[in-house]
C-alpha cells in the first residue's frame, strides 16, 4: 500500500515544524498508521557559522514554516495530519484535497536520497552527455556519490579545465 504513498507538504506555525513533526510520528505510533503515513521529513542543512570569531556547525532549516509528510491520502490520514497542533494545513490551491508533489519536485528539494549506479571510475575517460558541455570528452578527476558530483577534466580551446558536473551529466566511453 506504500507504493501509493506520495509527499505532501505541511504548513505550520513558524518554530514548530520539529514538533509538529514529533507529534504526527508519535500519532502514527499509537494508532498504528505506518501503512497511511511512511515518513515525515524538516529538511534541514548543516550550515558552519562564524560568531565572535568562533566557528560552529548548526543546521537551518530549509523550509522554515513546513514539514513535508510522505503518505497515502485517505480521509484518515488527511485528519491525523490536518489536526495535529502547531499544523494550520496542507499547502496547495485547496487545503482540504492537497496535492502532492511531482516526483520532479522531490528530487530537485533533495528529500528522498536516490541510489545512481556509477559505471566508471578515477582515471576512466567519459563523455558529457547533458548540460553546456555536452558532447566533450573528458577524464574523472574525482568521484562524489554522497554530493551527486563528479569532477571531469576536459580539453577546451588546447587547455586542461576541470568541470564539476552531476553524477548522472557524464557516461562510460564505449570502446
Amino acid at each position: 500500500m506504500s507504493d501509493a504513498a506520495k509527499w505532501y507538504v505541511v504548513h505550520t506555525y513558524s518554530g514548530y515544524e520539529n514538533k509538529v513533526a514529533s507529534s504526527i510520528e508519535k500519532a502514527v505510533e499509537n494508532r498504528k498508521l505506518h501503512d497511511l503515513i511512511t515518513a515525515v521529513n524538516v529538511p534541514v542543512e548543516r550550515v558552519t557559522e562564524v560568531k565572535d570569531g568562533k566557528t560552529r556547525e548548526v543546521e537551518r532549516k530549509l523550509f522554515p514554516g513546513y514539514v513535508l509528510v510522505k503518505m497515502v491520502l485517505t480521509d484518515e490520514s488527511w485528519y491525523l495530519v490536518r489536526n495535529t497542533r502547531g499544523c494550520t494545513g496542507f499547502v496547495g490551491p485547496n487545503s482540504n484535497k492537497p496535492l502532492p508533489l511531482s516526483d520532479e519536485e522531490v528530487a530537485k528539494m533533495g528529500v528522498e536520497k536516490r541510489e545512481i549506479e556509477i559505471h566508471y571510475a578515477l582515471g576512466d575517460s567519459v563523455r558529457v552527455i547533458d548540460g553546456p558541455l555536452s558532447g566533450f570528452i573528458g577524464v574523472v578527476e574525482e568521484l562524489e556519490p554522497d554530493k551527486n558530483k563528479v569532477r571531469v577534466v576536459v580539453s577546451m580551446f588546447g587547455r586542461e579545465t576541470p568541470v564539476e558536473l552531476e553524477l548522472n551529466q557524464v557516461e562510460t566511453l564505449d570502446e
